[in-house]
């Protein structure tokens, strides 16, 4: 029952992150310059919602049979979830082929895993229940699953708040970033670093750079733009560089 009502979730999750996958690759428009990616992220917070929720479900229900656990007819939950097993191993196998950095797929597969081990957890409890009679292999095999869950729940809550807070992208340092653009000939300092991303993989850098005596601004932002893409693969950089006696802040002009 309680695997059931997790296959129940995750195809309403899989049916979202399906329909969101359509809205991410629309061109963008004069509105939403960086076009609809972004909503990977969201489908990935509603897929956690909704497995959270099951797990919350599968934990009561679980705990309320260790102490007193009901007959169950091992057998078709052996056939059962022999078949479920074979059907989302496909499923993972498919989503992990082709879904590359998107996060909505990979919250989607995380649901199918899911119910991969929710099939092997009920498989091994059929098995008990036709070998043995144990009855608590059934809720305990579920509780079991849920502690799985729960770690990729919060994995995924994770990468898609590192997204939504704008932070620098997994495995990037800015202030490494910013040593690599310090180092670039014509470059006297750098300040205003940002590094973010609007979905996982598609990491973006904005920085301001205080030019040389000398040196000639659009130079020195190619070259900067070249070797944060060859050192970070950081593909999108906005440079803006700023004349030595610049000021940091416009100064305001008087009231007239």
């Amino acid at each position: 029952m309680a695997d059931a009502g997790h296959m129940l979730s995750d195809a309403l999750a899989l049916g979202a992150s399906l329909f969101v996958a359509g809205i991410a690759r629309r061109p963008r428009t004069a509105r939403n310059t960086y076009g609809f990616r972004r909503a990977e992220v969201l489908a990935a917070l509603f897929n956690a919602a909704l497995l959270a929720f099951s797990v919350l479900e599968i934990l009561h229900e679980s705990v309320g049979r260790l102490a007193d656990p009901p007959d169950v007819a091992g057998g078709s939950m052996l056939a059962v979830a022999s078949a479920g097993l074979v059907a989302n191993l496909v499923a993972a196998w498919i989503l992990h082929r082709d879904g590359g950095d998107s996060m909505n797929v990979r919250g989607a597969l995380l649901h199918v895993m899911g119910d991969a081990l929710g099939s092997i957890a009920a498989i091994v409890a059929g098995v008990l229940l036709l070998a043995f009679g144990w009855r608590l292999a059934d809720p305990i095999a579920s509780l079991a699953i849920s502690l799985l869950l729960i770690w990729g729940i919060w994995h995924l809550l994770r990468e898609a708040s590192v997204v939504l807070m704008e932070s620098a992208p997994e495995g990037m340092d800015a202030g490494e970033v910013q040593r690599t653009i310090e180092r670039i000939p014509g470059v006297a300092s750098v300040h205003d670093v940002h590094l973010w991303s609007v979905v996982r993989g598609t990491p973006i850098l904005t920085a301001h750079v205080v030019l040389e005596p000398g040196a000639h601004g659009t130079d020195v932002a190619h070259r900067v733009g070249v070797a944060v893409q060859k050192e970070h693969r950081i593909e999108h950089a906005t440079i803006q560089p700023e004349a030595p006696d610049a000021p940091l802040v416009p100064l305001r002009r008087k009231p007239t």
